[in-house]
């Protein structure tokens, strides 16, 4: 989605005339759910179907430091929890959000599960899957060792006892915004999922100083142990969300990652 952007010294305002009318909205709770937990997110100053105004940030350069509290303060957002896998966000009168979800600018179910294996096969790798494939970014004997793995991944084989994390859901670079005061979150697909899925989507594309900000997140939370042996298992839902619309590479990461969950 491309967006007519526009605003002043103090604010960054995205207007989108063709937006679903949930678009802004979802993000809007999104950030406010995250920031619930004392996680630095970007301000909203006003939203509407067509258009959304926030504080502008200053960039500044990733350091250690800031990277460290970070990952402290991502941390406890995750143990903010959340309603179930999939779940969406609370509006701030404690309600779920009712509308449509969004990763980017394609629609995200917020369907509920009980496990988390079931509620990542279902809801956030299949139902890009067959987009990637039209695309054709995904061969089919390629998009046939995705729904295998997706087998496993449904049937429990990697749920771990868990309980739903509060996530911001598309964690990478670009949505870690690096400002003097440290680490302020932007364009959330805020849900309940693993907290791994975070990790692992900041670990994709090469988030600064990744191994500070998990001496911090460590800190608060440690992760569980072979953590960095399920990065794969974690990064096929931005994989093949990637693959459904933004070239063939991320198709074949997709597969290879798929590839790694078989041998498991």
């Amino acid at each position: 989605m491309s967006f007519d952007v526009s605003g002043s010294t103090d604010t960054f305002v995205k207007r989108d005339t063709r937006a679903h009318p949930d678009f802004f909205e979802a993000e809007a709770t999104g950030l406010a759910w995250l920031g619930e937990t004392g996680v630095p997110v970007v301000g909203v100053l006003d939203r509407g179907p067509t258009f959304i105004e926030l504080e502008r940030l200053t960039a500044a350069c990733p350091t250690e430091i800031a990277a460290r509290r970070f990952g402290r303060a991502l941390a406890r957002m995750h143990d903010g929890g959340a309603a179930g896998f999939g779940a969406p966000p609370n509006r701030p009168d404690g309600t779920p959000f009712p509308g449509q979800l969004f990763i980017g600018s394609r629609p995200m179910t917020n369907t509920v599960h009980a496990t988390w294996g079931s509620f990542y096969a279902a809801e956030r790798v299949l139902p890009f899957l067959r987009i990637a494939v039209d695309a054709g970014n995904v061969t089919q004997s390629e998009a046939a060792t995705v729904e295998a793995a997706c087998e496993r991944v449904a049937d429990g084989e990697f749920d771990d006892g868990e309980p739903p994390s509060r996530i911001h859901g598309d964690l990478w670079n670009g949505n870690v915004f690096w400002t003097d005061a440290g680490v302020v979150l932007i364009d959330p697909a805020a849900h309940g999922g693993h907290r791994e899925t975070d990790l692992a989507m900041a670990a994709l594309f090469g988030c600064p100083h990744l191994d500070a900000m998990v001496d911090g997140y460590e800190s608060v939370h440690p992760l569980r142990t072979g953590w960095r042996d399920r990065t794969a298992l974690h990064q096929l839902h931005p994989l093949v969300v990637h693959a459904a619309g933004h070239g063939r590479s991320y198709g074949t990461a997709l597969h290879s990652a798929a590839l790694s969950i078989l041998a498991t």
